[in-house]
C-alpha cells in the first residue's frame, strides 16, 4: 500500500487522544500506536502514555505514573490530583478536539473521562473491557453512555456486551501474538542456567504485590518442602518481576523454610515457565500466559479476610481464572482462601508433574489459536471505523 492511500483527504492531520494508565496500558498503546501509523503517517497521538508510546512520537501532557494508583486508600490520597489530571485533559480535548479518544484500560478514571468528551460530540473508545461480566454489572449502563465502541480482548466480554446491545468489537490478546506457540523446554532451561535432565521442575509463583506473597508463600513453601522430600531431583524455581519482590521473597523463606532449595530468577517470568514441568501460582494474568506457554498449573489465590467477604457477595463466577473462564470449564485447578494449604496443592501439583498431560495441552492450543488475532491490528480497524468516511483511506474500505 503506497503513502498516499493512507493519508487522509483533509489538510490537517489526524488526532487520536489516547490516555493509559499503567505499564500494560502502554504496551497496548504503542501497538495500537504503531498500526494507526502505518495508516496514517502523519497523524498526531496525544493524552497520557508512557516511555513506549512515546518512543513512537507520543506527546504526554502528564506523567503516566500518576495513574499508576491501586487500592482504596493510596486512590483516596491521590484524588485531588487525579481529579485535576482529569479536569485539565477534558478541558484540553474539548478544546482541542481529537477525531477519537481511546482510553486504554483504567476505568475507573478513563470512563468518566470518556463520558464527558462523549458529550462534546468526540467519538470515544475503551480498549480493555472492565470485568463487568463478573462484578458490577450494572456499569454496564455507564460504559454504554460512555463509549461508541468497546475494544475486549477476550471472546465471552463481547457476548456479555452483544447481550446488552452495546457496541463491542472483540480483537483478541496481545499475549498470544507475543507468545510463539511452542515453546522449547529444553533450550528455556539451557538459557536459565538450569540443571534438570531427566527430573521435574515446578514453579512457585505466588504473585508481585506485597499482599499475595504474604498470603500464599506460607503455604507454597510448606507444599514445596514436602514435595521436595518426596523427590529429592525435583527442580523448584520462583521468577520474581523485581529486586524489591525477590527480597520479600527471601525474607518470608527465612521465616517460614529456611531449608529449602529454590532458585529465584528475576525479570524473567515467561523463561521460567517454559523452563517448568508445572506451575503453583496465584491467579492473574499470569495463568493466561501460562496457558499460552502450554504448561500446567495449580492457581491458588487468597483475599484479605474483608476483601474476601465483599468479594463473595459481589461476584457471580462459577471459576476465577482465566483458562477456565475461556473454555467455560474446570481446565485447570483452583484453589481460593482456605483451600489453600499444603492438603489439596500437593496432590494436584504432583498430578500434574508426573502424568501425561497431552489433553490439557490440547486445550492450551485451542485457546491460543482464538486468541492469536493480532490484537493492534484488530484494534486499529475498530478505531478507523469510527472516523468519517473522507478519513479511511480507500485501500482499507473493503477490510471495515
Amino acid at each position: 500500500m503506497e503513502n498516499n492511500l493512507n493519508l487522509p483527504s483533509k489538510e490537517r492531520p489526524l488526532v487520536f487522544g489516547i490516555v493509559v494508565g499503567e505499564h500494560s496500558g502502554d504496551t497496548l498503546g504503542a501497538g495500537l500506536v504503531s498500526a494507526l501509523q502505518e495508516r496514517y503517517p502523519h497523524a498526531q497521538f496525544i493524552g497520557i502514555g508512557g516511555t513506549k508510546m512515546q518512543k513512537l512520537g507520543f506527546q504526554s501532557l502528564f506523567a503516566m505514573e500518576e495513574l499508576a494508583v491501586m487500592g482504596l486508600v493510596e486512590v483516596l490520597g491521590r484524588i485531588r490530583r487525579l481529579l485535576s489530571i482529569r479536569k485539565s485533559l477534558v478541558n484540553y480535548f474539548t478544546a482541542h478536539k481529537p477525531d477519537v479518544f481511546i482510553g486504554i484500560d483504567a476505568p475507573d478514571f478513563n470512563l468518566t473521562l470518556e463520558a464527558k468528551l462523549k458529550v462534546q460530540g468526540i467519538k470515544t473508545v475503551h480498549y480493555v473491557s472492565p470485568s463487568v461480566w463478573a462484578w458490577r454489572e450494572k456499569r454496564i449502563f455507564k460504559i454504554a453512555k460512555a463509549t461508541d465502541m468497546v475494544l475486549s480482548l477476550l471472546p465471552f466480554e463481547k457476548t456479555f456486551y452483544d447481550k446488552h446491545q452495546v457496541p463491542c468489537t472483540f480483537v483478541g490478546h496481545p499475549l498470544a501474538d507475543d507468545i510463539a506457540m511452542y515453546n522449547d523446554k529444553a533450550k528455556a532451561r539451557l538459557e536459565l542456567g538450569i540443571v534438570a535432565d531427566n527430573t521435574k521442575v515446578l514453579a512457585l509463583m505466588p504473585g508481585s504485590r506485597g499482599g499475595e506473597l504474604s498470603r500464599l508463600l506460607a503455604p507454597f513453601f510448606e507444599s514445596a518442602q514436602q514435595l521436595q522430600q518426596q523427590d529429592e531431583k525435583l527442580v523448584l524455581v520462583a521468577p520474581m518481576v523485581s529486586e524489591k519482590c525477590a527480597e520479600q521473597f527471601y525474607a518470608l523463606k527465612t521465616q517460614f523454610a529456611p531449608e529449602l532449595n529454590v532458585n529465584v530468577i528475576i525479570d524473567k517470568t515467561q523463561q521460567v515457565m517454559s523452563a517448568s514441568d508445572c506451575l503453583l501460582t496465584a491467579s492473574g494474568t499470569v495463568t493466561l500466559e501460562a496457558a499460552l506457554i502450554k504448561r500446567p498449573m495449580v492457581i491458588c489465590y487468597k483475599f484479605s479476610p474483608m476483601t474476601y467477604y465483599l468479594a463473595k457477595a459481589l461476584v457471580k463466577l462459577k471459576w476465577f481464572s482465566l483458562p477456565n473462564l475461556l473454555m467455560n470449564k474446570a481446565l485447570v485447578p483452583e484453589l481460593l482462601q482456605g483451600d489453600v494449604c499444603s492438603e489439596q496443592i500437593i496432590p494436584l501439583v504432583k498430578e500434574r508433574l508426573y502424568t501425561d498431560q497431552q489433553q490439557l495441552n490440547d486445550s492450551f492450543i485451542a485457546i491460543h489459536q482464538q486468541l492469536k488475532c493480532n490484537a493492534s491490528e484488530q484494534a486499529a480497524k475498530a478505531v478507523v471505523a469510527l472516523l468519517p468516511s473522507e478519513f479511511v483511506p480507500h485501500a482499507f474500505t473493503s477490510e471495515i
